[in-house]
């Protein structure tokens, strides 16, 4: 029964290391960009584009798909940058541990 309840406050214990992580990776951004910087996005660490930046410059209305391209090429990569963040600050709580149901 000790065991249990030691493993319990472990767990309660992660738990909370967790949520303030979560509060902290709220803070934190990446940025990407596309088109030799003509966009720029800014994504935080729940995965949300906090900015997106477009140079006059690509506009093209002639163009629009390469536009479409571009912005959807900086938009996945700053998402995939923040995923990528999120999984390194829950692997430093974590140790490296996998827990079903986390990034």
């Amino acid at each position: 029964m000790k065991n249990m309840g030691n493993m319990m406050k472990q767990a309660q214990k992660l738990q909370n290391k967790m949520l303030r992580m979560q509060d902290e990776l709220a803070e934190k951004t990446v940025e990407s960009t596309a088109g030799g910087g003509m966009i720029k996005v800014v994504a935080n660490g729940q995965q949300r584009i906090e900015s997106l930046k477009i140079e006059k410059e690509v506009v093209d209305p002639d163009d629009v798909e390469m536009l479409e391209d571009l912005v959807l090429a900086a938009v996945n990569e700053a998402l995939q940058r923040a995923q990528d963040m999120v999984s390194e600050e829950m692997s430093k709580i974590t140790g490296g541990m996998k827990i079903p149901g986390m990034m």
